[in-house]
């Protein structure tokens, strides 16, 4: 079972703008591009980059994603703080 895991993250505030940049995405946009232009979290401005964390440091809903979710796949998912497109880049 992974201990830590890397992960980029875009946080918006609505759902419909997260979903936009999720079909953004699939068209083939950068997902750090769209970082750096969308995302609320100072991680915005290192294109979403999170770097490595261990499980359980993030809010529960994002660690379930980034320890559960498929990698190198976006993720929608909702936080207290809003509204997360997540990639899962590695675990170890």
């Amino acid at each position: 079972m992974a201990s830590t895991a890397a992960a980029l993250h875009i946080l918006v505030k609505h759902k419909t703008q997260a979903e936009d940049i999720m079909t953004q995405l699939k068209k083939g946009a950068k997902f750090q591009t769209l970082a750096k232009k969308y995302s609320t979290c100072p991680s915005g401005k290192r294109g979403g980059d999170l770097g490595e964390f261990r499980r359980g440091q993030m809010v529960p809903a994002f660690d379930k994603v980034c320890f559960n979710g498929e990698l190198l796949t976006p993720h929608l998912v909702k936080t207290k703080f809003g509204w997360h497109v997540v990639k899962v880049l590695y675990r170890t």
